[in-house]
């Protein structure tokens, strides 16, 4: 939790405007645009291309609350981690106050002028997504639970259904199966990330699963949830948003992924510290290029429909 005592910043380095669109998680905002922007172009019902801007941008902005609010909670490890301590907080250049505050502002804007954009299921919806992030993620699983990953990725897994959702007003299968490939990648991705950064979540006391169960078991658990997601990405392309296209990225990316798991769950600790978990590094590399080869897939099978060639 953020610790009030650290609360300032260093005067003699004022926060720039890209201090604060840091606290915004530009990064995580980019796949939360691209893929909100597939579910709402998959949906059945063309969208005003006005309405579909206004609506992807309160989308990104309601991201990027969720992430200065993040910041805002995780300021104090943020600080003990390597991969986090330039952060806007612990590298000084931002308080925990103003990240509160843009946070929370933002929140609220965001919920609303998607509600007056698009519909209140999808404001509705947004909402929730920023609240389980915040709160169901970053204050509860995140420090009690090794499956903090597990359950938490369900956070990242929203904007296709909030995209699909502005564009029909309602529910469908369809982004479901766009949220379950989201939800499934997750947890390969992350723990790859925490194989490679060692000590991070020890020092910082976070029971990510290679913390509570060790790294062993960590393999093997990337395996298994390949292995799910191979049989989940595959089969979506005999859905209404599979297709040929997809069905071919589909079968080349998942055979890829599950050659890096299966490299990752032959390894033992002395293979790894002698090339400096080059395997792991390539894995979550590969896993970030197949989480948009995907949705891209699912994108150009949905631009493709409208002249009779996407879909089956």
């Amino acid at each position: 939790m953020a610790d009030a005592t650290t609360n300032s910043y260093n005067s003699e380095d004022e926060a720039s405007f890209g201090d604060f669109f840091a606290l915004l998680k530009p990064r995580v905002m980019t796949l939360v645009v691209f893929t909100a922007i597939v579910g709402l172009l998959a949906a059945p019902v063309s969208v005003h291309p006005v309405i579909g801007f206004a609506s992807i941008l309160f989308i990104a902005i309601g991201a990027g609350a969720s992430g200065a609010l993040n910041m805002w909670w995780d300021a104090d490890i943020d600080r003990v981690m390597r991969r986090t301590r330039k952060r806007p907080i612990p590298a000084g250049k931002v308080t925990e106050d103003d990240a509160l505050y843009i946070g929370v502002a933002l929140s609220g804007m965001s919920v609303i002028m998607l509600w007056l954009a698009a519909n209140l299921l999808a404001a509705a919806m947004l909402a929730f997504t920023i609240f389980f992030y915040v709160v169901i993620y970053s204050m509860w699983l995140k420090r009690s639970t090794p499956q903090n990953i597990v359950i938490g990725g369900a956070a990242g897994a929203f904007p296709p259904v909030i995209g699909w959702i502005v564009a029909t007003g309602s529910m469908a299968i369809e982004p479901w199966l766009m949220f379950a490939l989201i939800f499934m990648w997750t947890p390969p991705h992350f723990w790859a990330l925490a194989l490679f950064m060692r000590s991070d979540y020890d020092d910082a006391n976070v029971p990510m699963l290679t913390v509570t169960h060790g790294r062993p078991a960590t393999r093997f658990q990337i395996l298994v949830y390949t292995i799910l997601l191979a049989a989940l990405a595959i089969g979506t392309a005999f859905t209404s948003i599979g297709g040929p296209v997809y069905l071919v990225v589909a079968v080349v990316l998942n055979a890829m992924f599950a050659k890096g798991a299966i490299s990752i769950w032959r390894r033992d600790e002395d293979m790894a510290d002698a090339d400096d978990y080059l395997v792991e590094r390539k894995f979550f590399r590969l896993s970030l290029l197949y989480l948009f080869l995907h949705f891209g897939a699912i994108l150009i099978e949905a631009l493709l429909k409208p002249f009779g060639l996407g879909g089956w």
